[in-house]
């Protein structure tokens, strides 16, 4: 089973040759390490492994946090893409097909930056209104959003009062990203974390701006 780890670990030479070998020492087979953050000599990175059946995920927090300066910050089941540079594929398949276009972004998105679900709302005197939604998008009624209009890419609470608490009791870290005009936001959930880092906003930020570029061409 594949499981995607986030640790942080000192930003030096030889540090995650020495988590790998760590992790190889309990049959883990490292398959993709994306950076996510860098800086002040730390990095943020994810990592995808397999583990061998019968290995607890528990034996991956073990093995990385024996190297010195390691902590692990969540440890979840992945089963997700391992390719995790797809924003220009993503785009040009939404510029391919433009009529269901934010169908294909919301379907897109969680493979790019590791979430669980995606989905495009917007805010208007008729209330909310759920525009697409990602195939593992939670089914849940939204009616209140109070952070819309949206003039900047950010990391949301995920314990406001307009949260639902299925997503509350899941632990379901929140984010979002303007969609071409203020009253229309691309909201993106990680189950069970771990937190959105500010350099995952800023990508998400970034595909959402072309995006809406390309859907008003």
């Amino acid at each position: 089973m594949s499981f995607l780890i986030r640790v942080q670990l000192p930003d030096t030479p030889g540090t995650l040759g020495a988590v790998a070998t760590a992790l190889g020492t309990i049959g883990a087979d490292i398959l993709s390490v994306d950076v996510v953050e860098r800086g002040g000599g730390v990095a943020i990175d994810d990592m995808v492994v397999e583990l061998p059946s019968g290995r607890l995920p528990d034996a991956v927090i073990t093995a990385a946090e024996s190297v010195e300066g390691v902590e692990v910050d969540a440890v979840r089941p992945y089963a997700g893409v391992l390719d995790t540079h797809r924003e220009l594929e993503l785009v040009e398949q939404i510029a391919d097909r433009p009529a269901s276009g934010l169908a294909v972004l919301v379907e897109g998105v969680p493979r790019i930056i590791r979430a669980g679900w995606a989905i495009v709302v917007s805010v208007s005197a008729g209330g909310v209104q759920r525009l697409a939604s990602s195939s593992a998008a939670p089914e849940v009624a939204i009616t209140h959003l109070p952070w819309l209009p949206l003039e900047r890419a950010t990391i949301l609470d995920a314990e406001d009062t307009w949260v639902p608490e299925t997503w509350q009791e899941l632990g379901t870290e929140l984010a979002a990203t303007p969609l071409g005009k203020p009253d229309k936001a691309l909201l993106v959930g990680r189950p069970g974390g771990p937190m959105f880092r500010a350099a995952e906003v800023a990508r998400l930020a970034h595909l959402a701006g072309i995006v809406a570029v390309v859907l008003d061409g």
